[in-house]
């Protein structure tokens, strides 16, 4: 069984509890405006073009068959750029190459209570092949994070549930509107699922993004913290500010990012006082 995925990053500590190694699958079925992985909305693969890195010594185009004039992503032209301006963002991963991967660090997870973390994009779109992996994994005992947004069918939910050893779910906002205005989606059926999800034994770490503008308010704030104390409360909530890593991103695939900001650490640390 295969996936398309956009990258692995080994070492990681962010992405759940102890060392990790984190998994992004390609495609979202949100549209975050601040988004920080834009790469990684498109199920399809992209050739990444990052200017800044180009010398201009012609080589992509001598070896393009289409002179640059289209793409059909055969990758000629990434593999001949000695200065990596030109970058095949997804690929596909057969489960075994993939766990091999994953197994190297498997004395790092044991010794730090870490473990793998499926993240995306989103995940359980391809919830086939992350099923597999998860059986994989837990197959070889390593922890398994599960890295969402929550907008997908509750059955997807069930069918991974026995081999999650944690959640990561995201809340932007609880304002419908605003969530649509600024994700592309409702959240009712986020809310939904996170209060059938809260009512399993398998433990919950929300995550949310604190924008600028967007719902750095302690009311936003508030309404959160009533949804998390509605439910079974959340072993951890993660306030993870703005931040402008994504924006260059935006150009290599041809896209204008818009410009967002990070709250000031004073709001921040009221906000965080609020939970």
């Amino acid at each position: 069984m295969k996936g398309n995925i956009f990258d692995v990053q080994r070492n990681s500590f962010v992405d759940g509890p102890g060392i990790r190694t984190t998994v992004f699958f390609k495609g979202c079925d949100l549209r975050c405006l601040w988004c920080h992985n834009p790469e990684s909305q498109s199920e399809k693969k992209q050739i990444m073009f990052h200017a800044t890195r180009c010398v201009g010594c012609g080589k992509c185009k001598e070896i393009c068959p289409n002179d640059l004039s289209r793409c059909d992503l055969c990758g000629a032209c990434v593999a001949v750029c000695e200065n990596d301006a030109r970058e095949m963002c997804g690929r596909e991963y057969g489960s075994e190459e993939l766990l091999k991967i994953i197994l190297r660090d498997k004395i790092f997870y044991e010794s730090s209570g870490g473990g793998v973390t499926f993240s995306g994009g989103e995940c359980m779109l391809q919830i086939d092949f992350l099923v597999h992996m998860a059986k994989l994994c837990k197959n070889e005992g390593i922890h398994v994070a599960i890295d969402t947004a929550g907008h997908l069918p509750y059955e997807y939910f069930e069918r991974i549930l026995p081999y999650a050893d944690l959640f990561l779910y995201d809340i932007k906002c609880i304002d419908r509107e605003k969530h649509k205005k600024y994700t592309g989606v409702s959240n009712e059926l986020i809310i939904n699922n996170f209060k059938k999800l809260s009512a399993t034994d398998v433990p919950i770490w929300v995550r949310i993004p604190v924008v600028s503008g967007v719902n750095d308010d302690p009311f936003e704030m508030k309404r959160i913290k009533e949804l998390l104390t509605s439910c079974k409360y959340p072993e951890r909530v993660e306030l993870l500010p703005y931040h402008a890593m994504g924006e260059g991103k935006y150009a290599a695939i041809g896209k204008e990012p818009l410009k967002f900001s990070a709250p000031p650490s004073r709001l921040l640390e009221e906000l965080k006082s609020i939970f």
